[in-house]
């Protein structure tokens, strides 16, 4: 059950809310964790078992290290064997599902061929930032079995983040409000995150589909180019539009979430791009895998190897081949140059429609299934087919540029922007009555797109 299907929208959500509102303080965790239990039951059942017995090794594991590492001298020679083993079943669960690689790991649960845990890239992380967490003695190993199992399965945060340290999750727990106020904010975020996934990312996704189902030595280089302007643009609003539901959803539960994406597209410069794109998990790599390994070099190569080893593990996450690991090498090493040359002038328009180029022609890496297939579209992108434009460029461009247009808008801050400034002037009454009845007629347009599609299932990568 996807955040965007009308099950959830319409049953699920509104049923969850009543209750956990209903529900008294003292008990509200329980409730939320029988809540997300539901919620990935309606996956499915194995999927539901599969994620308890996760928490379960992953609590076992974390009391054990903390016993051992920090309670009791007597388990020195043991001490870093329960941690190393916990490292060990995090990778391999990962690796089982995301590369087949351990695929005897899942006959003991008689899986379906087709399987796949969704969102185990993002709980994967989350569970082996918490180990090293005890291990390193930041935190306590968590007692609270239902809070520690809200952290690694809690629904609004079990698709798309955000991945955050476990204190961090505590003081967001800890200091939750409910309110109406906090209600209606997350309602907006919620609508506003729908907009993106249904109206624009899936949309896109249609117009790259078309290009992608295309010869790849008979496209023009206007339709290579356009799909993927289309894809890193479809690719963008589906991972912010799935973060911001999450993050509206929690917001109704009171928990307030960082958002995941800060308007990273039409950024000047590469790195800002880095530093707003899926934030969370940029963080994390560079914080857990990184930063421990590189901190004794010198400083004058500590910056170049953290930008290019953080987007290299990026880019293995994002998708799991030589593609992926090629695009954060490609990545990395861009950032590294701008931050060489950053002291050359550049207007700003200039630095945006580099960072824009840079970044589309890179995303080349992440679309295709293999090195050759990226070679072959970039050879397309650059004119290699003798072919400048024909009639499907005509035709796309006249099927979808306004709904590309107004992608390119919506992913900037300038509406944003513009929404802020007129609450500070005396129109902001018309917004306060306006902002509503706009979001119930977004929310009634993407009900019809459900509903006329039958689904809004849109996979560019397993996360």
């Amino acid at each position: 059950m996807e955040y965007s299907s009308l099950l959830f929208i319409y049953g699920f959500f509104p049923v969850s809310l009543i209750l956990y509102y209903l529900t008294p303080h003292k008990l509200k965790d329980i409730s939320l964790f029988l809540l997300s239990m539901v919620f990935v039951g309606l996956f499915s059942l194995k999927y539901l078992l599969f994620i308890l017995l996760y928490i379960i090794c992953n609590y076992i594991f974390a009391r054990i290290t903390y016993k051992f590492k920090w309670k009791s001298s007597k388990y020195e020679r043991f001490k870093n064997i329960p941690f190393v083993l916990g490292i060990i079943f995090n990778t391999a669960v990962l690796f089982s599902f995301r590369m087949d690689f351990f695929a005897f790991l899942n006959k003991p649960f008689n899986f379906p061929e087709n399987f796949f845990p969704v969102g185990i890239s993002l709980f994967v992380l989350s569970a082996t930032g918490y180990l090293i967490d005890v291990y390193k003695g930041r935190i306590k190993a968590e007692i609270n079995f239902i809070r520690f199992g809200l952290f690694i399965m809690m629904f609004p945060k079990l698709l798309m983040g955000p991945v955050i340290s476990y204190d961090n999750f505590i003081r967001i727990v800890k200091k939750r409000k409910i309110t109406m106020n906090e209600l209606g904010a997350g309602l907006n975020i919620f609508v506003k995150g729908l907009a993106k996934k249904i109206i624009i990312a899936d949309t896109l996704f249609s117009l790259y589909s078309a290009i992608k189902s295309c010869d790849i030595k008979d496209i023009s280089t206007f339709t290579a180019w356009l799909g993927i302007v289309s894809y890193i643009l479809c690719l963008y609003f589906t991972l912010s539009g799935i973060s911001d539901m999450g993050t509206g959803i929690a917001r109704c539960f009171g928990f307030q979430f960082q958002q995941g994406f800060n308007y990273p597209l039409f950024s000047s410069r590469i790195h800002f791009f880095a530093a707003r794109w899926h934030i969370h998990i940029v963080h994390w790599f560079r914080k857990y895998i990184v930063r421990p390994f590189i901190s004794r070099l010198t400083r004058h190569y500590i910056n170049i190897l953290i930008y290019i080893f953080v987007w290299i593990f990026v880019g293995f996450w994002y998708k799991f081949s030589l593609n992926g690991i090629i695009w954060g090498i490609l990545m990395g090493v861009a950032i590294a140059v701008e931050d060489k040359i950053k002291k050359v002038k550049m207007l700003k328009s200039t630095g945006i429609i580099y960072t824009f180029l840079v970044t589309t022609v890179l995303a080349v890496f992440l679309s295709e299934n293999s090195v050759s297939d990226s070679l072959h579209y970039l050879f397309a992108m650059i004119g290699g087919n003798r072919i400048l434009a024909d009639s499907l460029t005509a035709y796309l461009l006249k099927s979808y540029i306004i709904i590309l247009l107004t992608a390119m808008y919506a992913s900037t801050d300038l509406f944003k922007s513009t929404i802020e400034r007129l609450y500070r002037t005396r129109f902001r009454w018309v917004v306060f009555i306006i902002s509503p009845l706009v979001m119930m007629m977004v929310l009634a347009i993407c009900t019809a797109l459900i509903s006329y599609t039958g689904s809004s299932e849109m996979i560019l990568m397993q996360l």
